[in-house]
């Protein structure tokens, strides 16, 4: 196994934790949301943990999407087609992440020192 088809088959490993991740983070979402139900929760309690855990997961699993990408485009032959794709699919979920942490948090992710 040459080193271009081991970091395709790690990229798409990573990418397949990273569809796990989310799922499973959708999966637990609704069993603590429908838990916080039988407990008699509030509807709106019920729905800011649900988000609050679901972007959570959605959070985690967008970092293994970004690796898995990141490891396919480093270590093929680098053009400015496979660099210009990487630098969009990057900026994109980043972009996702920030404004998922934001809603998660309630916080920009560069103002978590302050409370």
């Amino acid at each position: 196994m040459n080193a271009l088809s081991l970091a395709q088959t790690i990229g798409t490993l990573l990418d397949l934790v990273g569809v796990f991740v989310i799922v499973m983070g959708a999966v637990a979402s609704f069993l603590t949301a429908f838990k916080e139900f039988l407990d008699q929760k509030s509807g709106d309690a019920m729905y800011r943990s649900f988000r609050k855990n679901l972007g959570k997961g959605i959070l985690l699993g967008l970092e293994f999407l970004v690796a898995g990408d990141i490891i396919r485009s480093i270590i093929g032959t680098p053009d400015f087609t496979t660099v210009g794709v990487l630098v969009v699919i990057v900026l994109v979920r980043s972009f996702l992440s920030v404004t998922f942490e934001m809603e998660v948090d309630g916080r920009w992710p560069w103002q978590r020192g302050r409370s």
